[in-house]
């Protein structure tokens, strides 16, 4: 189902995989993008790269390779924006930001599943695109989920890069890891159902809602996101 081959039932096989298979990015939400950059700098000892603006969804990023082929991404409002109509489209969960909000899987079939069994869960399927600081234009198709996000942000989007080559390939390697990722809901067994259906195999534990990374520093401290 996803570009590296998990499938329905793949939840038991997970075993001490640091993040699922497949996964591409996580999206870590500030009010401020400058501020919340230069607080994860401090927290994590290693500097971030700019990315850019996202036309017409208010917002501006930047990037932080984690993994061979997982890269963290910090979001806020691009100040060189207006806010769109139903404003900015990480905010409507219950989580006070900074948080981490969501997360994105790899799928070379969003059309499918989009609508496949668990299609209600991922809302339509969209193109987008983006200029890099050095005038490079990117583009990307991903599936635009509604708000609030399913299960707050437990259930990801999903990206495919096309023909455009995955931004860890340009984004230095600043010795930060993802060392784990997995998810908390009053009712974790509904939410591997969903999961299910997408044949994505996250970790759910009870707890309140919501998304837990812990990253490895190159200091070798673990930071929880």
């Amino acid at each position: 189902m996803t570009d590296s081959g998990s499938a329905p039932g793949a939840m038991a096989r997970l075993g001490h995989r640091p993040a699922p298979p497949g996964t591409d990015h996580l999206v870590y939400a500030v009010p401020d993008l400058r501020a919340g950059v230069r607080d994860l700098e401090a927290r994590l000892g290693a500097s971030q790269t700019p990315g850019g603006s996202h036309p017409g969804l208010g917002t501006r990023n930047s990037l932080l390779r984690i993994g061979a082929r997982v890269y963290l991404e910090v979001v806020g409002p691009d100040p060189e924006q207006p806010a769109p109509p139903g404003g900015l489209w990480f905010t409507g969960g219950t989580a006070p930001l900074p948080a981490l909000v969501t997360w994105a899987v790899r799928s070379a079939d969003l059309d499918g599943l989009a609508t496949g069994p668990g299609g209600h869960l991922l809302g339509p399927v969209r193109s987008m695109s983006r200029t890099r600081p050095g005038g490079e234009r990117i583009a990307w198709t991903l599936t635009m989920p509604g708000k609030p996000f399913p299960r707050q942000g437990i259930i990801p989007f999903l990206i495919d890069w096309g023909d455009t080559p995955h931004p860890c390939a340009e984004l230095p390697d600043r010795g930060v890891r993802l060392a784990r990722l997995s998810g908390r809901h009053p009712e974790p067994e509904a939410v591997r159902r969903d999961l299910d259906r997408l044949g994505v195999a996250l970790e759910v534990a009870v707890g309140r809602a919501g998304l837990v990374a812990v990253l490895e520093t190159p200091a070798g401290d673990r930071v929880a996101l």
